[in-house]
């Protein structure tokens, strides 16, 4: 049986990138868009988590943000394993390609 991601374009994201990825996206006031725009601008998620702070002091917040736990990201990573289910990034070959298309398409499919 072919593979059915052959032919299909990406990249895989690693476990380290798709933690980062979850964190980011389970962190306060990150949405769909504003998820890509940390992304393009950081180059990575890794970079964005360690900036939301920053950001979000100069946005005008009086107020710590909150963001998402390395444990939290476990978590939900090993929850989702246990009943077969795995996430997929935006960029990855499984991912649908006519989703791909849409502005505010989720980052991650689980």
């Amino acid at each position: 049986m072919p593979d059915a991601s052959a032919g299909r374009k990406g990249i895989a994201l690693t476990e380290r990138q798709r933690i980062a990825w979850l964190r980011l996206i389970r962190s306060d006031n990150v949405g769909p868009a504003t998820f890509r725009d940390l992304i393009n601008h950081f180059g990575s998620a890794e970079t964005a988590l360690e900036m939301l702070p920053e950001l979000s002091r100069r946005g005008g917040s009086t107020r710590a943000i909150r963001v998402a736990s390395l444990a939290e990201a476990e978590k939900e990573l090993t929850f989702a394993h246990r009943f077969g289910a795995r996430f997929v990034g935006i960029g990855e070959p499984d991912y649908p390609p006519a989703l791909r298309q849409i502005d505010a398409a989720p980052r991650f499919l689980r």
